[in-house]
């Protein structure tokens, strides 16, 4: 289930036409999963078509909440204020692979025949509990399926893609996604989210705390840390310094759902703007896309966990899916569900 199929009103906005970060116009998404073994991992690859040999990068701003991570490219995306490749999550340890195969592919599109420096960006979160993440399994041969397989529209959501292994909240965790309508500005706009959600808290939905050990009637995946990645996309006319204080939001949002944020949660959130030129919004006007952006991003991290499925794996781990019917309970009973 997703929250607006409980139905669960979150915020003042409206949700976008797929309620996901493909509503940003030219965004797309796509995945590679990979379940076979002792693996349970993938890619998932968020892909702006502005990209090209047309414009070779778009604004972004960065907000590193816990640093605890690989954020393959940070550092360029940090000083110059923009992402020159499509954005990937993956595994930790198979990040440096997924980056280097990242490079190949863009190496490849026409115009950059003559590209000789290129800032590759890929996010992680640890999915060493179900899968094996040593092995490294993760390649060319997955960013090119993620890359292709983008899409526009509906977006697959829990155990897929970079989500496939991961935990979140004492229960299976995954990739999840939102978007708002909002007016920024004076001009409609659309902001959209998509996280990948691993990281240790106890699950709080619309405010209400929904424990593992209650709900599951045991124990759930204790997850101290192991981080979440949050990107956001909008067709706002911002730029990179007030994307950088979109990205904070993002961050912020966790807390909402019941982040821990503990010592080795990477807690990283990246924005980036597919408006095209033209003089940025004034600041005293984003407060409706800072509102937005905390909206997309608290659904999405649930979205992230109510649509994940158990999941076993590696050394007999488990990672259990959230009870449905439990949720819709405690949410009813604190008077949220069927107004």
């Amino acid at each position: 289930m997703r929250v607006d199929e409980l139905p669960l009103a979150l915020g003042p906005y409206a949700r976008g036409a797929a309620n996901a970060i493909t509503d940003v116009p030219g965004v797309r998404v796509g995945h590679s999963t990979v379940v076979e073994r002792d693996l349970r991992t993938g890619v998932t690859a968020v892909v702006p078509d502005a990209l090209g040999a047309q414009r070779r990068w778009l604004p972004a701003g960065l907000f590193v909440g816990n640093g605890f991570g690989k954020l393959v490219g940070a550092t360029q995306v940090d000083e110059l204020g923009a992402i020159e490749t499509p954005v990937l999550l993956t595994s930790t340890l198979s990040a440096f692979r997924v980056a280097d195969a990242l490079v190949g592919h863009v190496l490849s599109w026409p115009g950059y025949e003559d590209v000789t420096t290129l800032n590759p960006v890929v996010g992680e979160t640890n999915d060493g509990f179900l899968s094996d993440i040593r092995a490294r399994a993760l390649g060319a041969e997955h960013v090119a399926q993620a890359l292709a397989s983008a899409d526009v529209g509906n977006v697959d959501e829990g155990c897929v893609g970079a989500g496939t292994g991961t935990t979140a909240l004492g229960y299976k965790g995954g990739i999840g996604t939102s978007s708002r309508r909002v007016v920024v500005g004076g001009a409609d706009a659309t902001v959209g989210a998509l996280v990948q959600s691993n990281f240790g808290g106890v699950l709080t939905v619309a405010g209400v705390p929904m424990p593992a050990e209650e709900l599951l009637g045991h124990a759930g995946v204790e997850t101290t840390g192991n981080s979440c990645m949050v990107v956001v996309a909008t067709d706002a006319a911002v730029d990179a310094r007030q994307l950088g204080r979109v990205a904070r939001r993002a961050v912020f949002a966790m807390a909402r759902v019941g982040a821990r944020f503990a010592h080795g949660s990477g807690d990283y959130a990246l924005a980036f703007s597919v408006a095209e030129g033209g003089v940025p919004v004034d600041d005293a006007a984003l407060d409706p896309l800072f509102g937005a952006t905390m909206d997309a991003v608290e659904e999405a991290l649930l979205n992230s966990v109510l649509t994940a499925t158990t999941t076993r794996g590696f050394r007999g781990g488990v990672a259990h899916a959230v009870p449905a019917d439990a949720v819709r309970r405690r949410l009813r009973d604190a008077g949220l569900l069927g107004r």
